[in-house]
């Protein structure tokens, strides 16, 4: 069993050698880049990586097409801000000794916000499908939300696949303003275009779920920040949809 380790990248540099470095047990790593202008790809090469250019076609499409890029069919397939734990790399190796007896395995993703590990409101285990044969499974999804899909059996790593998130707020609204948008053009080609009631209410409920029926409030002030802006995530999405189905500017 030999694995193909893929990243997809775009300005990347600041977290680019880490997710490289943890991935020792993969026979390749291939980095797909949309064209960088700061030194992605220049770092990635000088780790072993083996980079390739294509220009941007959606999260889900771009990840497929590193996949097909790969030198072998067992994909390990990781954002530039995430990388293996040593716990979960020792998983691997194992199943590289003792040969898959799945077609793809979920990880559970363990994600770090302003600093902190986050363990409630809703955000862990996160369980996602990172290692796939690329002959059984694809990514799937045309906006935002992009996933796995496994035509097999799927198997379930027990240890974390760690995710650097935000450092601060305000990378967090920047971050938003993008993906807000990307659900917003989704839900307007499916037709789903929220009324001025789920404008109203859905990000007040949303908040409470988060902090409080999903223990949110264990995190302590990262955990407020999380439920406030995932409160605040809703109602700009669905501010943009309903602006973008009466054709103003969202």
């Amino acid at each position: 069993m030999k694995i193909t380790a893929t990243i997809i990248t775009f300005n990347e540099e600041r977290n680019i050698a880490r997710v490289i470095e943890s991935l020792r047990c993969c026979d390749e790593i291939l980095v797909l880049d949309s064209g960088s202008n700061d030194r992605t790809a220049e770092i990635a090469r000088k780790l072993g990586a083996r980079v390739e250019e294509a220009s941007w076609h959606g999260y889900a499409a771009q990840k497929n097409i590193a996949a097909e890029l790969a030198a072998y069919d067992w994909i390990l397939s990781l954002d530039a801000d995430e990388s293996l734990s040593e716990a979960l790399e020792a998983e691997i190796w194992q199943i590289k000794k003792s040969g898959p007896m799945f077609d793809g395995y979920t990880v559970p993703r363990l994600a770090q916000y302003l600093g902190r590990w986050i363990l409630h409101g809703g955000w862990y285990p996160d369980r996602k499908v990172r290692l796939f044969n690329r002959k059984k499974a694809k990514w799937v999804g045309d906006f935002v939300h992009e996933s796995v899909v496994v035509e097999g059996r799927v198997g379930h790593l027990q240890s974390n696949l760690l995710h650097f998130t935000c450092n601060s707020l305000s990378e967090h609204l920047k971050t938003m303003d993008g993906y807000t948008t990307l659900a917003a053009q989704e839900m307007a080609a499916c037709g789903k275009i929220p009324g001025i009631a789920k404008i109203l209410f859905d990000p007040p409920w949303t908040f409470f779920r988060t902090y409080v029926l999903k223990l949110g409030f264990l995190d302590g002030p990262e955990g407020l920040a999380i439920a406030y802006m995932a409160a605040f995530y809703n109602f700009v999405k669905y501010s943009k949809a309903l602006l973008m189905s009466t054709g103003r500017r969202s």
